[in-house]
């Protein structure tokens, strides 16, 4: 019996043993929280990317005889098939300069409304609107505003200025303005955020020194924000980068805006060759992977600090 009793007793202690090694290392029954997360991502997210990278790797018969290549035809056929891969430049041409506006453009705009002054939050409101309207919306009011017909045409041409209307939508120039009129909102409200993390008395201090405007924001302000302006641009770049409703309202699919997200759709809507779509939508993922590193190293090697606030 006391044997029996002393089994159970080293049996309980290792147990407890057990388990206090697991929660020193952050393991317990909380993390029992962390299941339907973790089966809401695999449900929406891991499993269709799965499914779309395996489906990338079964072309049709057409591909294989077209382009060879065996279970990598679609990738060969990507990228020998030049109408389809100089969509990645065409979305590159959008999506890289329409990030870097949004970010550079509202740096100074979260600067001037980190003062306190009267509107201010109208003003923060009015620039935070174009998220409520959406892709559609914002594309239909650019047709409307801006198309041959439009307002801002009509004004030109009422005071003189133009004698034919310019061609401010259905080309590259109106699905950047959608694209930026939407992106840079959130632009504006990441760099407002990483702002506040940043102590205001560093650029007291400064100021106290005698350092200029220019001389604060290049070697206290910005350094600090850099991080924060990585991240800024990654997000704004990617949601470039995946534009579809605007380049096929406002834009010109089948020439300057024939980006990727267009290819995707033809092959899967208009071809019905899935595994077609699969790999497009596949290089667009590596796509956007690739320049997201290169934005990631060029941040570690920019700065290596943190904001040291609330940001």
């Amino acid at each position: 019996m006391t044997a029996v009793t002393m089994t159970r007793a080293g049996a309980e202690r290792s147990s407890a043993s057990l388990k206090h090694r697991l929660a020193e290392r952050g393991i317990d029954s909380s993390l029992l929280l962390l299941l339907p997360a973790l089966l809401f991502s695999l449900v929406l997210f891991v499993y269709p990317f799965a499914y779309g990278l395996g489906l990338s790797f079964q072309p049709s018969g057409a591909i294989q005889q077209e382009f060879g290549g065996g279970f990598f035809a679609n990738y060969v056929a990507f990228f020998k098939d030049p109408f389809i891969f100089d969509s990645v430049w065409l979305t590159l041409r959008l999506a890289l300069p329409t990030a870097l506006i949004n970010v550079v453009g509202a740096v100074p705009v979260a600067l001037v409304l980190r003062r306190k002054f009267r509107g201010k939050r109208l003003l923060s409101s009015i620039l935070v609107l174009p998220i409520t309207l959406g892709t559609v919306l914002t594309a239909q009011g650019l047709l409307i505003f801006a198309g041959r017909q439009g307002w801002l045409n009509r004004a030109l041409m009422g005071i003189g200025l133009i004698d034919q209307p310019i061609q401010f939508v259905n080309n590259y120039l109106g699905v950047m303005l959608s694209l930026i009129i939407s992106g840079f909102p959130f632009a504006f409200l990441l760099v407002s955020s990483y702002l506040s993390g940043i102590d205001p008395s560093l650029d007291a201090a400064g100021r106290t020194l005698g350092a200029g405007w220019w001389n604060r924001f290049r070697r206290i302000t910005l350094p600090l924000l850099a991080p924060g302006l990585a991240t800024t641009f990654i997000l704004t770049f990617v949601l470039a980068f995946s534009v579809f409703p605007s380049a096929r309202l406002v834009g010109n699919p089948n020439g300057s805006t024939r980006v990727l997200a267009l290819m995707a759709y033809r092959s899967f809507g208009e071809q019905n060759d899935y595994t077609m779509a699969s790999t497009i939508a596949v290089m667009m993922g590596a796509c956007e992977l690739v320049f997201i590193a290169l934005v990631l190293a060029w941040r570690s090697s920019f700065y290596k600090g943190s904001t040291g606030g609330k940001g």
